[in-house]
């Protein structure tokens, strides 16, 4: 295809409501370099990570939940890692097609269909962080066009899934592995998934299923024949009690006040797992739970490339499929948000990027 010099995104300009997403179609086109590819966006996921940036949540200052921050008006360092360079093109769930790779680079040949983890690696030098994220460090999929490490990009050409529906993998599934890898989530045990309707609850009930264990979830009424759906045995109503140790594991995205209760619902030995906190990320526990019962807990950000290589081959072999609830267009990205936030729908929500 013939590349352009400008394409058409949304851009951050500060931390802040949706006023701070502004469409511009004039964003040039960026030259992939050494080692780089650029892709056509097909699509890209809503996530939780792109609102919390927005709205600066990641900021050590707020302590509330996801939906009370506020208007985010003076806040600095809201990024996951601190301070973040604007405008930023945010956007971490990728589905594209490469259109050109840089000078000297190997990678999937243009025309292949590709997706990539959302944490991607840091450039040489001695920075102290493990990685840096699609969307927040690096520009992200919410606009025409984007450059990446080739290296990273993983081919989905013959998955048997549509655009949309690999957009919706990324990070909702991505995490949601690593969480359950990391927690060591076997055949034949017992899983306590939080947060259980939204995509990364919902893909962890769906790999637990896969991985042979057995899946309680937590969500609301509304929402639990969806969780159902995917393979959850039991689901409980949010807010409740989890019975007291019962599960191997728990994988966490909620955090908030029922923190303590997913600590006493482990099995003695039993892990936990976090990768979130929507219900706030203060909290409080006891310690003797955790030492006595000689717990495990684990803190999940950075998805590993050989646990990602996985899911992707999961994915090609047709054993993956998301559940997407809602297309937009990108330019409609403030509504899109809007449902997110309200909860509308359980699974994913996905932006689809102008096509000419």
């Amino acid at each position: 295809m013939t590349i352009p010099d400008l394409m058409r995104g949304v851009q951050l300009v500060g931390h802040g409501g949706p006023e701070k997403l502004v469409w511009n179609p004039a964003i040039p086109v960026p030259v992939p370099g050494p080692g780089e590819a650029l892709v056509r966006v097909l699509a890209a996921g809503v996530n939780n990570t792109d609102i919390n940036t927005r709205l600066g949540w990641y900021a050590r200052e707020v302590t509330g939940a996801t939906d009370a921050v506020g208007s985010g008006a003076g806040i600095e360092a809201g990024g996951w890692a601190g301070a973040l360079r604007f405008p930023l093109i945010q956007g971490g769930d990728l589905c594209g097609e490469v259109v050109a790779l840089g000078p000297d680079t190997a990678g999937p040949a243009p025309g292949s269909r590709v997706t990539c983890a959302i944490n991607q690696p840091m450039p040489t030098g001695d920075e102290p962080l493990r990685f840096m994220a699609l969307g927040s460090e690096y520009d992200g999929a919410f606009a025409q066009f984007c450059r990446l490490p080739a290296d990273q990009l993983f081919d989905v050409s013959a998955a048997p899934l549509s655009d949309v529906e690999i957009a919706a993998i990324p990070c909702a599934h991505g995490t949601a592995f690593n969480l359950l890898t990391r927690a060591g989530v076997a055949a034949g045990e017992h899983v306590l998934i939080t947060g259980a309707s939204g995509g990364v609850g919902l893909a962890a009930v769906a790999l637990a299923r896969l991985l042979g264990a057995r899946v309680t979830a937590v969500a609301s009424p509304a929402k639990q024949a969806a969780v159902r759906d995917e393979g959850a045995q039991a689901v409980l109503d949010r807010g409740a009690t989890p019975p007291a140790r019962s599960f191997d594991a728990v994988i966490d995205v909620v955090g908030g006040p029922g923190f303590q209760g997913l600590l006493d619902a482990l099995k003695p030995g039993g892990r936990y797992a976090v990768s979130g906190a929507i219900a706030g990320p203060i909290v409080e526990a006891d310690l003797r739970v955790i030492y006595l019962s000689d717990l495990t807990l684990h803190g999940c950000t950075f998805t590993p490339r050989a646990v990602f290589a996985r899911l992707i081959a999961l994915v090609n072999a047709g054993r993956v499929r998301p559940r997407v609830s809602q297309t937009y267009p990108l330019a409609e990205i403030a509504r899109a948000q809007a449902d997110f936030t309200a909860k509308t729908h359980p699974g994913k929500l996905v932006l689809i990027p102008p096509r000419d």
